[in-house]
């Protein structure tokens, strides 16, 4: 049985590991896959369908523990304790749940204080005892009559919740704590720079925790700004980004296919290699011949696609301008984000003239995709990669050459 310490409007957790809010869903199942001895049954509970219109859940259901994330940002914004019988609780290092200390409201207000009335619901049956932080709901199945104000002697805790602010229904989730930065870098956003035929390549906002030498009182989130671009060398990335999380190399093309001349291609000596960034969401492609740029993948991250968890999900920004009716009419400026679904972006770009390509992911030692093809749409020197919800998967950008100064110079002012 999990012996866990409860921190208001912060964490749960014990000396080995800790849920804090803020927390990206990463860390969450890292700590869960490090601990998978001691914490087992996990659920991974999302909306196929409508992955953003409900919270993306963790269900611990050995532990009667549920971690509630946020669907658009994927960070960790209510721990809620379902089933207390199943977990040690403490606060402030005081058992106020155990096999031996029942969670009454008397052992509540011994370990947690005087607060304000407690708000009943009719419809769950529900006495709510709040705190800054923090929830108790009491059950009330055996009174006929529900009180006003006070909960009745001996009503035990049914269920416990951890949140950021005064009200658990309008809880966000924080930024992401100090302590799970980790020494690694965290793209706040990512802004497609374009000219009028296509991407040039990217402007990131980056997170990062400085701070002073030894001193973590000092310590505190800074944000930088990068621009990467085709063309770029690699150091040119190393020295903007730091080093990747891995480097991959890409051992075959199975996109040549589709090119006009595939039999006509000689087969390269060397191979072109990624730098992969899980942190940030991003992959950037590299020519094994030149050492430039020469491709940027930007990872969605939903749930129900192959590569889920593999990435931090990239939240991007690509600017358009759709041309009207008529060649006088001026464009109207329209963005695509990772939240943008397939037949918006057809709505805005046009359908493609071409029929999708099939991507079907299995891994070489398993050869079985649960979540099945995915389907790759081109535009624009971009490829949309679509899963069978109408969500983007993906977004690969293919680059021109180089652009000159001037042209950065006028990317980087937009």
């Amino acid at each position: 049985m999990l012996d866990l310490e409860v921190v208001p409007e912060r964490s749960l957790g014990n000396e080995q590991w800790e849920f804090a809010l803020g927390m990206p869903l990463a860390q969450a199942i890292s700590i869960l896959q490090k601990h998978c001895r001691i914490i087992k049954n996990v659920q991974v509970l999302y909306s196929e369908q409508t992955p953003l219109s409900h919270d993306l859940i963790l269900n611990l259901t050995q532990d009667g523990i549920k971690l509630l994330f946020d669907a658009w940002n994927q960070r960790l914004k209510v721990i809620e304790v379902y089933d207390l019988s199943k977990v040690k609780l403490k606060y402030c290092g005081v058992h106020f749940n155990s096999q031996a200390i029942a969670p009454t409201i008397e052992q509540i207000d011994q370990s947690f204080g005087a607060t304000h009335p407690g708000v009943y619901n009719a419809a769950e049956q529900l006495f709510h005892l709040n705190f800054r932080g923090l929830s108790f709901s009491f059950q009330l199945d055996s009174w006929n009559e529900a009180p006003k104000y006070e909960i009745p002697h001996g009503a035990t805790v049914k269920r416990m919740y951890i949140y950021t602010g005064n009200n658990l229904q309008d809880t966000k989730a924080p930024a992401m704590p100090l302590a799970c930065f980790l020494g690694n870098v965290y793209a706040e956003c990512v802004d497609v720079l374009r000219d009028g035929t296509g991407p040039l390549g990217l402007k990131l906002r980056l997170l990062t925790a400085g701070c002073g030498p030894g001193v973590m009182a000092d310590a505190k989130v800074r944000a930088l700004e990068r621009n990467i671009y085709f063309g770029d060398s690699c150091q040119d990335v190393l020295s903007a980004l730091g080093s990747p999380h891995k480097v991959f190399y890409k051992s075959e093309d199975k996109m040549k296919i589709h090119s006009p001349s595939p039999h006509k291609q000689v087969p390269s000596k060397c191979n072109d290699y990624f730098f992969n960034y899980f942190t940030l969401g991003v992959d950037i492609l590299f020519d094994s011949t030149t050492h430039l740029v020469k491709k940027f993948v930007l990872h969605t991250n939903y749930p129900g696609h192959y590569n889920f968890n593999i990435y931090h999900r990239c939240d991007f920004k690509i600017p358009l301008v759709i041309k009207k009716d008529g060649a006088e009419a001026p464009g109207e400026d329209c963005t695509l984000s990772s939240y943008s679904k397939w037949d918006q972006i057809q709505e805005m770009l046009g359908h493609p003239m071409e029929k999708p390509v099939v991507l079907h992911r299995s891994s070489s030692a398993n050869n079985t995709n649960p979540f099945g093809s995915t389907f790759c749409f081109g535009l624009q020197r971009m490829i949309f990669e679509v899963m069978q919800n109408n969500h983007i998967a993906s977004v690969t950008l293919y680059g021109a050459p180089r652009p000159s100064s001037h042209t950065r110079a006028e990317a980087s002012a937009h």
